[in-house]
């Protein structure tokens, strides 16, 4: 078994509703997630894939989709203001955990048809959650 891990760094906001502790207020985090992708066999390359491929297709999901943005539950009475005001927003149907934005990430991977067996992302440098899948 071969496997190669890409880190990608990010930025976003998000908090959490229906919740007791500090981050039921708007914050942000200097995210770090880490793709792992899996194979048996090497490619005619002698790869599990270029580093390159996951960069041009995860991360530029990422770009697109949560870096420098609000990530909100599409309930959240902050997304109609938001909107208005023309800011950045990823709206989910869930709260916004690091570990949906992990999932997230994961189904980003495999929907690009990278076997990806793990996502990890650290919200804080002392703090992850992990994605491996259903």
């Amino acid at each position: 078994m071969y496997s190669v891990t890409k880190r990608i760094e990010f930025c976003y906001g998000h908090r959490l509703l229906d919740y007791g502790g500090i981050c039921k207020h708007p914050h942000g985090h200097n995210a770090l997630a880490e793709i792992e992708i899996r194979t048996d066999m090497l490619d005619t390359r002698n790869m599990v894939c270029d580093f390159s491929d996951i960069k041009r297709g995860i991360k530029g999901w990422i770009d697109r989709e949560l870096d420098h943005k609000m990530v909100l539950r599409r309930d959240d009475p902050l997304v109609p203001p938001l909107q208005a005001l023309g800011e950045p927003i990823y709206l989910v149907d869930s709260n916004p955990t690091v570990e949906l934005i992990a999932k997230l990430i994961f189904t980003c991977a495999k929907e690009q048809g990278f076997n990806v067996v793990k996502v990890r992302v650290w919200e804080t440098p002392t703090s992850f959650a992990t994605y491996m899948g259903e």
